[in-house]
């Protein structure tokens, strides 16, 4: 009875590999960082904290330490007396103002999201007579001045009866040309027409396609669009100072009015601009790391 011959395949280990020394050498220079680069590093980030701290100094004290040379450099003790007198003041709704500013910018942040996200959708996917035309058209209105439409917009307003309104600050932005070409640029290259077609196979609607397939796997971008298009409306002055009424304002616009007057009170003003900048943090410091993790998630996937 022979027995069948059995050949052994040699087993390359680490050593016996000529190119791991040199792999391993390139992937500790990758990863090494030198010192420059951590000088730089905390060059930006005292650039980018030092602006907020030296608001929350002048915030917290009074407006004689405020004028003093050489200035205070470490917080005071009468935030909370500048606090109150921002929310107390006779001429400023603050507290409205910050719901309106709440309300426009997330109402404009879910409408450019969902609407963006549809005609991306539509124009990188979809087959229909004038797509490329109506591309153009809707680039075409990133290339015109927002100055230019402010008096056709408030005209239109007044003629709908939606002036003076806070829905006249949120209607002209429910829709952006940014937001619709970023999101047709991120499905183009993230949404293979394998999977749309699969779907298709299995008998969904267009419809059904878009909200079940296509809408999960833009969370990386729908994170991106929604923070910039919350800070956008948030941190917007013109056009609510022209169309709202003076006792409806936005938090900006509210803003304007607390360093107005023959006399400006610096402490009052950076009390109310720490007041603004609070949920623009709190919204950073709560969906930053999705926004980050939908980012490198939408990365490692292309």
């Amino acid at each position: 009875m022979t027995t069948p011959m059995t050949a052994t395949l040699p087993t390359l280990t680490a050593t016996d590999d000529p190119e791991a020394p040199s792999r391993k050498r390139r992937r500790s220079r990758v990863h090494r960082a030198s010192p420059l680069t951590y000088l730089v590093l905390a060059f930006v980030v005292l650039a980018s904290i030092g602006p907020l701290y030296y608001m929350v100094v002048m915030a917290s004290r009074p407006n004689s330490d405020i004028t003093s040379n050489p200035p205070p450099l470490t917080p005071g003790s009468e935030l909370g007396d500048n606090v109150t007198r921002v929310f107390e003041n006779p001429d400023v709704v603050f507290a409205q103002s910050l719901l309106n500013s709440l309300m426009v910018a997330t109402v404009a942040t879910i409408s450019v999201v969902t609407l963006s996200a549809l005609a991306g959708f539509a124009f990188a996917k979809l087959r229909f007579r004038g797509k490329n035309f109506f591309l153009l058209c809707v680039i075409g209105t990133m290339m015109v001045p927002v100055q230019l439409g402010l008096v056709p917009l408030y005209m239109l307003m007044g003629w709908i009866g939606l002036a003076g309104s806070l829905w006249s600050a949120v209607l002209p932005f429910l829709v952006t040309g940014f937001g619709v070409f970023f999101m047709r640029q991120y499905v183009m290259q993230a949404i293979p027409d394998e999977l749309i077609e699969a779907a298709r196979v299995d008998g969904a609607s267009t419809t059904r396609i878009f909200f079940q397939v296509i809408f999960p796997a833009l969370r990386p971008a729908v994170a991106v669009l929604g923070l910039l298009t919350f800070m956008e409306r948030w941190n917007d002055f013109m056009w609510p100072y022209l169309t709202l009424a003076p006792e409806n304002p936005t938090v900006q616009v509210a803003l304007s009015r607390l360093s107005g007057g023959y006399y400006t009170d610096q402490a009052l003003v950076m009390a109310g601009t720490l007041l603004a900048t609070v949920p623009l943090v709190l919204v950073f410091v709560l969906f930053g790391r999705r926004i980050v993790g939908g980012i490198m998630e939408g990365g490692v996937k292309g």
